[in-house]
């Protein structure tokens, strides 16, 4: 198939490339630099006129880039937030609408459905409040798409990947990971929270497997392994792919909600470490996909 794809060049799309390469598909990049060996229009979203004619001849869009810059206070942000996570995946949608795209694939987020309260595990079918501008802004692009659907035909399936780790992961664990490394970062307790996620490679499969299912036309995903893991799990995983000793001994709770009452930010980045974000796949798996790797089997080539 002839594919365009955005956010080729990040953690998730750089495996994504080499996947749907390897299964000898035709990839046309929509990216701010050219990346070297593929066809690839340049092309800066947060200020850039998307060029209409790439999609000529196309027939699946993944989009994956999206902006995801990790602040709380980010009201100077907010612009490029709008910008990028709905304005741009709107505009890319009616586009391939236009050309006669034959499926539309969005990379969202389950921030975009919301944080746990009082719900036991998050579902696609639940309506909470999203988490922050971040989850708002991908939960309006996901709102727009569907109406975009509707309205002009054109397939569109939506994914909600869970905690994404993996060789060359981003963001807090990226942060976590190089800290247990050197040795610096804190034995964490066992609090009995749970946390959702999917190794990069089982994202990829799930995306392809998703792409070409037409029972997935119109939906949303969330993409887990289906194991809950408790942030002290994560740590020991992380110890032993970085060849570190597990500590016996934790830092107590108390300690760190303590450090919470510092400032609103400290409690912020606390509770993300060692609260709940646990979703269900299971809406997934019923169409047949199983994820094939767990935290608990990985090694240092997994990160």
């Amino acid at each position: 198939m002839n594919i365009l794809l955005t956010g080729g060049t990040g953690f998730i799309g750089r495996r994504l490339l080499k996947h749907l390469t390897s299964l000898g598909h035709s990839i046309h990049l929509l990216s701010r630099s050219q990346v070297e060996g593929y066809h690839t229009t340049c092309c800066d979203l947060s200020q850039d006129e998307i060029p209409g004619d790439i999609f000529k001849s196309i027939d699946i869009v993944f989009h994956l880039a999206g902006f995801a810059h990790d602040l709380r206070n980010n009201s100077k942000l907010d612009y490029l937030y709008q910008k990028i996570n709905v304005d741009v995946t709107v505009r890319l949608a009616q586009l391939s609408a236009k050309a006669g795209v034959e499926r539309f694939v969005f990379i969202s987020s389950t921030k975009a459905g919301g944080s746990l309260a009082s719900i036991n595990c998050i579902t696609e079918e639940q309506r909470l409040e999203p988490d922050g501008v971040y989850g708002k802004t991908k939960r309006e692009a996901e709102i727009r798409l569907l109406k975009i659907s509707s309205h002009h035909g054109i397939p569109v399936t939506i994914i909600r990947p869970s905690l994404v780790y993996g060789p060359n992961m981003k963001g807090n664990l990226e942060l976590m990971l190089a800290s247990i490394k050197s040795g610096w970062f804190p034995p964490l307790p066992q609090t009995g929270n749970r946390k959702s996620m999917v190794h990069v490679d089982d994202l990829v499969r799930a995306i392809v497997f998703i792409s070409i299912h037409d029972r997935a036309i119109g939906e949303i995903f969330i993409v887990t392994d289906a194991q809950p893991y408790s942030s002290r799990e994560i740590y020991e995983a992380m110890c032993n792919v970085s060849n570190r000793p597990t500590s016996n001994w934790s830092v107590p709770k108390f300690l760190f909600d303590m450090v919470s009452m510092i400032s609103p930010r400290i409690k912020y980045k606390i509770d993300k470490l060692l609260g709940d974000e646990y979703y269900s796949s299971s809406k997934l798996e019923k169409l047949g996909f199983k994820a094939q790797k767990t935290l608990s089997d990985m090694n240092e080539t997994d990160f």
